[in-house]
């Protein structure tokens, strides 16, 4: 069938009408570039968007390479070639988010698409469109830094620390160099927050950061690990001299003091600082082992730097051996308690009884005393499960011995940790619940920097401990703050004055007249005294002439098992 002549021409300038159309909307498409380029990659198109998006007019733009205009230098032989092998093999360029450049030179987020048409003709026409993503990039941006920047300092947090610190890492490893990090914390900062209020404690935070920034330099990488500790990493430093100064460095931070409102205020550092490849190769082991160096300068005395070694490294193998046996000794029920007596020292009556950790293993040669596995299994959440087992046995033998008329209060050792968990008073009133116990059956015994170091929220839960009648004492009095002006606020019942006050004081003038002194202001407090470690006659007569009302020690009895102490006190009844 012929075609009309006059039909022809229709569809003709129907077609011609409808792809100036299509070209006028693309034109006007706003935040959407258009791009046309031949085989030589030559821009023959170019719309309005384009001109926005990427800076250039459409006379400038035409005639020019696709390179030479919008494609940054390190990515031009990618592009050229990629292009040409869609030309000459038909792989087509993927769909993506590229960065491409403005004629200013700024970056420009896109997300490109391209189309080639008259594909197997002698004139093939790439075109490109291209959606601006500059404010989504943005708000991207922003998140991301939201996510990996410490809003109180402005630091990177702890998050971004350990993506830098794997990175460094790898390039350590890539190019043979060494890799210092440095763990910081300050001493005593709770104490801030306490006295001032976490307001200043946190304007102390961040004039702390700002130091640190001026410290160590803008080459190292600085972040916020968490609370007030912070850590930096120093990028091929592998000499011992230069660790020291740069720690030494960082400890003098702190030599001048902090303006916080009207008051000037003195803090301290401890820094640990380990190194890689040396002390570790994996990102938890160097933050771990700097962390260990750290709290090694703490024990030391705080205000200085330890740097992490092979003793210290075989002291951590050898504490974290005893957590995993800890661990299995807990499932297999290895532990048992046993009762030191706290007598009367007017009746010499045992009027109450301190129980005390053993850990009893099945291997008699792994056996390890408290005063080592203890502060292991509080620096673990060990010590949580321990002291929950711990108040029930004791609470199961306070029941048995009442069931036989034995009515004395055993005293049970809490740790910080324990009191830093919820619910720690609630499981308490639990366990005596489940035994019938009075509030009076089990006391409990803190130490001053435990006391000192609680919140308002712990402190509330003791007061209403004690208007139900339960004995607390602050165990080792005196080896601690020894600020006797914090008795007044803490709810308190008995002082045991620690042992080391009590060896010289019938004999030196000196340490009795501490003694005097601590006995003196605890009876002005309404406060009963126990004298910890009397072992001779000489230190009884003496405790008795001060008016301490009970002690406990080697002269009255060793800790003792239940059954034996328990005939002790049968005998006494």
């Amino acid at each position: 069938m012929a075609l009309n002549k006059n039909h022809v021409n229709t569809l003709g300038t129907d077609c011609a009408s409808a792809e100036a159309r299509f070209l006028k909307l693309i034109s006007a498409l706003p935040k959407v570039s258009v791009q046309g380029y031949d085989k030589e990659r030559r821009v023959i198109y170019w719309n309005a968007s384009s001109e926005d998006i990427y800076g250039y007019t459409q006379e400038e733009a035409l005639g020019k390479c696709l390179e030479d205009l919008i494609i940054p230098a390190l990515m031009r032989d990618e592009v050229v070639s990629a292009h040409e092998k869609w030309l000459s093999e038909g792989v087509s360029i993927p769909s993506g988010e590229l960065a491409l450049q403005r004629k200013s030179g700024d970056t420009v987020y896109v997300f490109s698409s391209h189309v080639m048409l008259s594909e197997h003709t002698d004139s093939p026409e790439m075109y490109c469109v291209d959606i601006d993503l500059s404010e989504q990039h943005a708000i991207r941006c922003e998140l991301e830094k939201l996510a990996t920047t410490d809003l109180l300092t402005g630091l990177p947090n702890r998050r971004c620390l350990e993506m830098a610190l794997k990175e460094r890492v790898e390039k350590a490893e890539r190019d043979s160099t060494s890799l210092a990090v440095f763990f910081i914390d300050l001493d005593m900062f709770k104490d801030i927050n306490d006295t001032l209020g976490h307001t200043w404690g946190d304007k102390l935070l961040r004039s702390f950061a700002d130091r640190l920034i001026k410290c160590v330099g803008e080459t190292s990488f600085l972040a916020r690990f968490g609370g007030d500790e912070f850590v930096v990493l120093i990028d091929d430093i592998d000499d011992n001299k230069s660790l020291e100064d740069l720690a030494e460095e960082i400890v003098d931070c702190c030599k001048e003091s902090f303006s916080l409102g009207t008051e000037n205020v003195f803090v301290t550092s401890s820094v640990g600082v380990c190194l890689f490849p040396n002390d570790g190769t994996e990102v938890d082991t160097l933050l771990k082992n700097a962390d260990a160096a750290m709290y090694e300068a703490k024990e030391q005395g705080r205000n200085r730097y330890s740097i992490f070694s092979n003793d210290l490294s075989v002291l951590l193998h050898q504490q974290r051996n005893i957590a995993s046996r800890l661990r299995v000794s807990l499932e297999n029920n290895e532990f048992t308690l046993l009762y030191q007596p706290q007598v009367d020292l007017r009746s010499g009556n045992i009027i109450s009884c301190e129980a005390l950790l053993r850990w009893t293993p099945e291997i008699t040669e792994h056996s390890v005393p408290p005063d080592i596995f203890i502060p292991i299994a509080e620096r673990t959440d060990l010590i949580i499960s321990i002291g929950s087992w711990v108040m029930e046995k004791a609470c199961e033998q306070a029941r048995a011995w009442r069931n036989i008329g034995i009515e004395i209060c055993i005293h049970i050792n809490v740790s910080g940790r324990e009191l830093e968990q919820d619910g720690f008073f609630e499981r308490l009133a639990r366990c005596r619940e489940k035994y019938a116990l009075p509030p009076e059956a089990i006391g409990l015994e803190l130490t001053e920097n435990m006391l000192i170091k609680s919140d308002e929220q712990v402190l509330l839960g003791l007061q209403k401990q004690r208007a139900m009648g339960v004995e607390v004492s602050i165990d080792d009095f005196g080896t601690g703050y020894s600020s006797l002006s914090y008795l007044k606020r803490f709810p308190v019942s008995h002082l045991k004055i620690d042992r080391s006050f009590l060896e010289n004081a019938p004999e030196s003038d000196y340490d009795g007249a501490l003694m005097e002194a601590i006995v003196h202001l605890g009876h002005k407090l309404n406060l009963k005294i126990v004298v910890e470690g009397i072992e001779t006659q000489t230190q009884l007569t003496y405790c008795q002439r001060l008016g301490a009302e009970c002690a406990q020690g080697y002269l009255f009895a060793k800790p003792l098992a239940a059954s034996v102490i328990q005939k002790r006190l049968e005998c006494q009844q």
